[in-house]
């Protein structure tokens, strides 16, 4: 915490790899407060256009004069220490923080909410931005996806309230002035980080043990269930042993609806009756942790209903971009087993009719399919067809042997009946896909790679090319 800025003053701040969404978020969050703010990043983009009209000066291309004059520098981890701007802005003596320590700056400004987990971050975060606004408390948030429904991730409004989405992958979580939180599930992922999962479980134990006022978790969760949590603990699940208990869930028109029961004898409060046009098991809980949250800080249970019913989603959650031909294409960043399953059970179970479900699936990060490409065996069992491309990097080097291969081999092992369908080349993989998709099929793309502009490329096959 020694690394947190007085944001309470006016500062001149720049941003490296500001196009990033973790960055953006930030950047947006520092100029609304009304600080300098400039960035940097190696290409243009849309993010980069919303950013400059927001009065943030963006360079294409890092250049270390940038820094000059600037009170602090930040940087994701995904940017080298070698960067010139940050090697400048150190020999300089320009304080460089961390995205962790900025966000952490972020959250010293007012009493924060964060909501932590392996899986359902994001929606969970958005559901209760959604919920908060739906209240008339307008909240500040940084999430780390956009919200369909405020268009952006971020948001500085000067309320009472923070929400963020406090991410584990490089100790984030750890690091932030909290005042409450959620906390999802705990599963195996950065590995590279924690080294196993219980490396990841005792991540999260500490950091429910730095968490002042209420705390949220999934009692579902073998792993949470197994924690010692705070005295001021609030539980949710379908368990019968959750105070706020998720049941009855049924899907009719492309909406999901489900009762919750709040099983505590000092309140008299009928059962909660919730629809949401979002998919799936996950999100039942997702939904049900958010309305948790927002009951025991006081929102009218009535009000966090209503809010989740307008909820529009989340960017690239289960995010369907088009129809055509009879096809339904859609992305989702599912990208983990858990992950998978929950999305391949969504549309499996959804009473849209969809005649098979063809799953597109792009491994990420080299490391992480060296350790765990064997857990993806049973991930796709709710798909009719699985097609598997090669693995994206996101920064990570390629290690001789490990390829998107690996999963294909963990599938078919384990399910030989399944089709399971090889293709290395992203380059060509739509024209595939395209050959693979017929008519009553929905097709979803799923990973955290370039995998995202899939469905759109199909889609433009499709027109001829006039959607480019």
């Amino acid at each position: 915490m020694n690394d947190v800025l007085n944001l309470n003053e006016h500062m001149r701040l720049h941003v490296v790899g500001v196009g990033g969404p973790g960055m953006s978020a930030i950047a947006t969050c520092l100029v609304q407060m009304g600080h300098e703010v400039s960035g940097s990043d190696i290409k243009n983009s849309d993010v980069i256009d919303r950013l400059s009209g927001l009065g943030i000066q963006v360079n294409i291309g890092h250049d270390k004069s940038v820094v000059h004059g600037c009170d602090a520098v930040t940087a994701s981890t995904a940017i080298p220490r070698s960067n010139i701007e940050l090697v400048e802005a150190e020999q300089s003596g320009v304080r460089v923080l961390t995205r962790a320590a900025m966000l952490a700056s972020i959250c010293a400004m007012r009493p924060s909410i964060a909501v932590a987990g392996t899986h359902g971050k994001t929606t969970t975060t958005s559901l209760l931005v959604r919920i908060f606004a739906e209240a008339g408390l307008d909240p500040n948030f940084v999430v780390g996806g956009d919200v369909l429904d405020e268009g952006v991730g971020a948001r500085w409004t000067g309320a009472a309230w923070t929400i963020v989405e406090a991410d584990e992958s490089d100790g984030t979580h750890l690091e932030l002035p909290l005042a409450a939180s959620i906390l999802t599930n705990v599963d195996a992922d950065h590995l590279d980080q924690y080294g196993d999962l219980q490396g990841v479980a005792s991540g999260f134990q500490q950091y429910l043990s730095g968490i002042q006022g209420p705390v949220v978790v999934c009692i579902d969760d073998p792993l949470i269930a197994g924690m010692q949590t705070p005295i001021h603990t609030i539980t949710y699940g379908f368990s019968s042993d959750a105070k706020f208990q998720c049941h009855s869930i049924e899907a009719t028109n492309g909406e999901t609806s489900f009762s919750i029961t709040l099983n505590d004898p000092t309140i008299s409060l009928k059962d909660l009756e919730v629809r949401m046009s979002l998919r799936g098991r996950h999100n039942v809980l997702n939904v049900t942790g958010a309305i948790a949250m927002a009951v025991t800080l006081g929102v009218d249970p009535q009000v966090a209903i209503v809010a989740v019913a307008k909820f529009g989603g989340v960017g690239r959650r289960f995010e369907i971009i088009g129809n055509v031909d009879g096809i339904t294409f859609v992305d989702d960043y599912a990208h983990l087993p858990q992950e998978i399953s929950a999305v391949m059970s969504a549309a499996k179970t959804s009473d849209d009719r969809w005649s098979r479900v063809v799953a597109v699936f792009q491994p990420n990060r080299y490391h992480r399919m060296a350790i765990m490409s064997d857990e993806y065996a049973d991930a796709f069992v709710d798909a009719d067809v699985v097609v598997v491309t090669d693995i994206y990097a996101s920064g990570t080097k390629k290690i001789e042997g490990v390829t998107g291969r690996l999963v294909v081999d963990a599938i078919t092992q384990a399910h030989p009946d399944c089709e399971v369908l090889w293709h290395a080349e992203r380059e060509t993989l739509a024209e595939f896909v395209n050959q693979v998709v017929r008519d009553g099929d929905v097709c979803i793309s799923m990973g955290c790679g370039d995998v995202e502009f899939l469905p759109r490329e199909i889609l433009n096959l499709r027109s001829g090319g006039q959607n480019s």
